[in-house]
C-alpha cells in the first residue's frame, strides 16, 4: 500500500513539474555563458525597429567602449568611463539609455548600468 502511494505521488509530481515551470517569470537573460531569452514587450527596441536603430547609431558616430567582460543581457557595465545616450522617441519611448560596448549596441538601465538588451 505504501509503495502505491509513493508511486502515485511521484507520478503526480512528475506531471505537475512542467506546469510549475511555465508559471515562473520569463527570464530576460543569464550572465556568463548562459542562454539569453529576449522579451520584446519590456520597452526595448522592437524587432522591426532594430535595423533602423543600428543605422542611426552608425550615422551618429557613437564612441565605442571596450570592456574585458562579455557583453550579455544581465551584465553590468563599469561605473566610470562609459557614456550613455537617450534613445530617440522615433524608436519608441523607453526608460533605457544606449551605448556601444565591444562593438555591440546595448540598452542599459541607467541607475544600475545593467544591460537589458543587446540590439543585434
Amino acid at each position: 500500500m505504501r509503495n502505491q502511494i509513493l508511486a502515485i505521488t511521484a507520478i503526480a509530481a512528475a506531471l505537475g513539474a512542467p506546469i510549475a515551470a511555465q508559471a515562473q517569470n520569463e527570464t530576460v537573460g543569464i550572465v556568463r555563458g548562459g542562454s539569453v531569452v529576449v522579451n520584446d514587450d519590456f520597452g526595448g527596441i522592437a524587432v522591426d525597429q532594430r535595423p533602423a536603430f543600428r543605422e542611426y547609431i552608425v550615422r551618429e558616430h557613437v564612441p565605442e567602449y571596450t570592456i574585458p567582460d562579455r557583453v550579455v543581457v544581465g551584465g553590468v557595465l563599469p561605473e566610470a568611463g562609459v557614456t550613455y545616450y537617450d534613445v530617440p522617441q522615433t524608436f519608441g519611448v523607453t526608460p533605457y539609455r544606449y551605448t556601444v560596448v565591444n562593438g555591440r549596441t546595448v540598452l542599459v538601465e541607467p541607475r544600475s548600468r545593467r544591460i537589458v538588451q543587446v540590439v543585434e
